[in-house]
């Protein structure tokens, strides 16, 4: 109904409406009519309405993705650890630790800044001018003019045509063979059929979007002309609802969930450290607070302190190569580490395994045999319904038929009429002059084989025959076509559906998707990753068994489920069946959403590849989002990836390599670091007992720490040893602690060592051991030590003979050099170091030889009990 008193219609949802309006109803309720609008009333609800435009959805500026990164619980630590030093006057390690945090938070906060950027290139879904029909007054008579989008206003009457993209959510008023291609807002890449009779019959349940005589903004015609209403505009539409809806609070992903378990460990150490060293100090040499600041220096030291900079360095530097090399742009820079932990990838069947058109798999006559024949009809049907209907583009099982026809012997016919498609009657005819025989029509036609059987002069059980043949090439993931014929006398009036009868049946054509051409080596290379993929489809159960079989995945009948059996279910009784099934058909987003639910509820770091809005709950339920560049807007603004192939599991791979490459090298820092570290903190600790003065002074802890830790930055340059990339990287705190005590406990061993070396080389004759002496003699053995570790005890490539040294093998070389040289330079004072004396030198190299062959074999003993293989050596 029209508001009362100033034309404009009535808000839709005000006011109880049926369940399917009809069109009156409609016309009635936007206060418009099949002429459409007037140009004043246009301007009046453009001022009431707003613009047809979708709200843009804001990115974050730096500084806030800055801020944002000063929430990552690392960063904390580090922050909390540079406040008590700065407590404890300890401004130069204050100073250090807030520079680290600014570094990595920029770094951070600039890569993501930069993907955003990247993003902004690939909007542009929705089209520029529509084709509207006004009047300039109510006695006008209506003329179709071309406007801006951004001017439509609910009421306004549109036509669309083959190629254009629906402007707005409309109600079809009149239509022509018109089908629609929804991939934006469904997923589901093939085109729908719509009618303007709102009890036309649906194709498929698939929820508001399959309703027939409705069309919704961003999707496009594929086929046929319509005339429609507009119902709703800007962000009134379904897809602007989509697109302007806050976005779900996103749940925590694979390195979230390390990243704080590592934090937590760490924090329990440094709260233990500095209590330790102050009771054991206290309780044996009486100096109590005096030790605050080296007790607050040995926290430092067990903190790796360049972690921030070196995750964002990895993971950044990981994402400009993807973009640049592969155009896969990651939004989020801790998604890198996330496809890299991926070990199950769900995805759609349609435009992922399979591209978006048929193929024609086999032409059968009526005994089951090939027979070339029944493809010739099929084809002339094909071409000459394209050519007399005047259709702009054919449809896809046409387009397969033509591209099947080996050459132009099939189209040697001269046709007089056609009957274009009808998505009711479900048939097509083409009217050919009958080769060799003047005076006489061949009616060729060709459609669903339920409708063709019909027509056909059969007895009911060649009829039942046949609908069992053509069952059976269904069962096996085919789409089905019957094809007949009849001759007519010729006439010069015009052929109607009711010509369609006394049909003699000629043959079936089946048809297959075509595959991915990257798909067949893609899942294997996915495979031979550890990552297991499950299909999530629309599609038909046994068509999706079809394709996966065809691409060589092994799916048996138990492996196939449809997704109503998920509805009963209990949420443990959903992860066990998803665990378990390779294909989920017949799936609304719902079913989608919570088969992901369960797949990460039982402890999988799952993927998820979708493009139309109903992806978007599954894509904000899963551990990592992905999305190709032609997904709707709103998808990829909440993909955490965006790939520049469309849907090609080609970039999903490299991106999965990539991530696993980052995540290694950040798996070798932090063993190498803690593992290096904690066994300083044990060794000082123990040193605290023995000896009368400090181990370390603060100045040198601090001065230590910046050396290694500059020195392993190199990590981020590094390349894994091959085999990291066949599995899923998954940083586990419980197993990091395990790899950290056991290799600490060495690392102990040799700087406890190295007192014993240091207590025969510098012992005075008074007896004792001389300070700056037993300061110089560990601070080189340290970074002697932690040079060896970085070498032994990273997940890298172990050179041959010749090849050059790596980024880790050239900053280790220079971390040694440094342990050296410093104490006998003119440096080493102002840092309280001293030259050496030369005996100290062979009892250090039979200490570095002993740790050295500790390292070896612990490495191997580890390897052995983990089964790992990073620590292969490529030869």
């Amino acid at each position: 109904m029209a508001a009362a008193g100033n034309g404009r219609p009535e808000r839709p949802g005000a006011g109880a409406r049926p369940a399917v309006p009809t069109v009156l109803e409609v016309l009635r309720r936007l206060d418009s009519g099949p002429r459409g609008l007037t140009d004043a009333q246009a301007l009046e609800r453009l001022a009431a309405f707003g613009e047809n435009t979708v709200p843009a959805r804001r990115t974050a500026s730096w500084p806030r993705l800055f801020a944002r990164g000063l929430r990552d619980p690392f960063t904390l630590v580090l922050l909390c650890l540079g406040l008590v030093s700065a407590a404890v006057l300890a401004w130069a390690t204050a100073c250090v630790i807030l520079l680290l945090v600014v570094v990595g938070c920029a770094l951070r906060a600039s890569g993501e800044h930069r993907a955003d950027r990247s993003m902004s290139a690939l909007r542009d879904l929705v089209a520029g001018t529509a084709t509207v029909l006004r009047r300039a007054d109510r006695d006008a008579a209506p003329v179709a003019r071309e406007i801006p989008v951004e001017e439509l206003v609910p009421g306004d009457v549109i036509r669309l045509g083959p190629g254009d993209a629906v402007p707005a959510d409309v109600r079809l008023l009149r239509v022509t063979g018109l089908t629609v291609r929804q991939s934006a807002l469904t997923g589901e890449s093939a085109p729908v059929a719509k009618a303007a009779r709102e009890d036309a019959p649906r194709t498929r349940d698939g929820g508001v979007f399959e309703q027939p005589h409705l069309c919704f903004q961003g999707s496009s015609v594929a086929s046929g002309t319509a005339t429609a209403v507009v119902t709703e505009t800007g962000a009134r539409t379904r897809f602007g609802t989509a697109h302007g809806r806050p976005a779900a609070p996103r749940r925590d992903g694979a390195f979230d969930r390390s990243v704080r378990g590592v934090s937590w460990i760490l924090i329990r150490f440094m709260l233990l450290t500095p209590p330790l060293v102050l009771l054991a100090d206290a309780a044996l040499r009486g100096r109590g607070l005096q030790t605050l600041p080296f007790a607050v220096a040995v926290a430092v030291g067990l903190t790796p302190q360049m972690l921030p900079v070196l995750v964002t360095t990895c993971l950044a530097r990981g994402a400009a190569l993807l973009a640049r090399s592969h155009g896969v742009i990651v939004r989020r820079l801790p998604a890198l580490h996330d496809v890299g932990a991926v070990d199950l990838l769900c995805l759609d069947k349609t435009g992922t395994l399979t591209q978006d058109r048929p193929v024609v798999d086999r032409a059968l006559d009526a005994r089951s045999r090939d027979d070339p024949e029944v493809l010739h009809w099929a084809v002339l049907n094909a071409w000459w319904t394209l050519q007399l209907a005047e259709l702009p583009v054919p449809d896809p099982l046409d387009e397969a038929l033509l591209d099947a026809a080996e050459d132009d012997g099939h189209l040697s016919c001269d046709a007089s009429a056609a009957v274009p498609f009808d998505p009711v009657r479900r048939l097509a005819t083409a009217v050919v002059h009958t080769p060799g025989r003047l005076g006489t029509h061949t009616l060729v036609v060709k459609g669903a084989v339920e409708a063709v059987l019909e027509r056909c002069v059969l007895t009911e059980d060649e009829r039942a025959r046949l609908r069992g043949l053509a069952g059976r090439q269904a069962a096996g993931g085919l789409r089905v076509l019957a094809v007949a014929t009849a001759e007519r006398p010729a006439r010069p009036r015009d052929y109607t559906p009711a010509d369609e009868r006394g049909l003699t049946f000629r043959g079936l054509i089946t048809f297959r998707d075509a595959l991915a051409p990257t798909a067949a080596e893609a899942l294997r290379t996915l495979s031979e990753r550890g990552v297991a993929v499950r299909v999530l489809t629309g599609d038909h159960p046994d068509t999706a068994a079809r394709a996966c079989r065809d691409l060589g995945m092994s799916v048996a009948p138990g492996d196939i489920v449809t997704a109503d059996r998920v509805d009963g279910l209990s949420d443990e009784q959903v992860a066990a069946l998803a665990a378990r099934t390779t294909v989920f058909a017949r799936c609304t987003p719902d079913h989608k959403a919570r088969i992901v639910r369960a797949l990460r509820a039982g402890g999988h770091t799952v993927g998820f590849l979708g493009d139309g809005v109903n992806d978007l709950p599954a894509l904000q339920s899963a551990d990592v989002g992905i999305a190709p560049y032609s997904a709707a807007d709103v998808v990829r603004e909440h993909a955490d990836v965006v790939l520049a192939a469309d849907r090609d599991l080609t970039a999903v791979n490299h991106a999965i390599g990539a991530g696993r490459h980052a995540s290694g090298n950040i798996v070798s820092y932090l063993r190498v670091t803690l593992s290096s570290n904690l066994g300083n903190v044990v060794a000082m600790l123990c040193a605290g007992l023995l000896l009368p003065f400090l181990p370390m002074l603060p100045a040198q802890v601090l001065a230590q720490n910046l050396c290694f830790d500059a020195a392993q930055l190199a990590f981020a340059h590094d390349r894994p040893h091959p085999s990291l990339s066949r599995r899923p990287t998954v940083l586990d705190p419980r197993a990091l602690l395990r790899f950290v005590t056991g290799f600490g406990v060495l690392n102990a061993a040799a700087d406890l060592a190295t007192f014993a070396a240091l207590a025969l080389a510098l012992r005075g004759s008074g007896g004792g051991v001389d300070e700056a002496g037993f300061h110089s003699g560990w601070f080189t053995e340290n970074l002697l030590t932690q040079a060896l570790v970085m070498l032994v005890l990273r997940m890298g490539r172990r050179g041959a003979g010749g090849r050059a040294p790596g980024p880790v093998g050239r900053s280790a070389a220079a971390l040694a050099a440094v342990g050296l040289v410093l104490p006998p330079s003119p440096l080493g004072p102002l840092l309280g170091l001293t030259s050496l004396p030369a005996p100290y030198y062979p009892l250090l190299l039979a200490v570095l030889a002993l740790y050295t062959a500790g390292l070896l074999a612990a490495r191997a003993r580890y390897a052995r009990r983990h089964g790992e293989a990073e620590y292969a050596t490529d030869r």
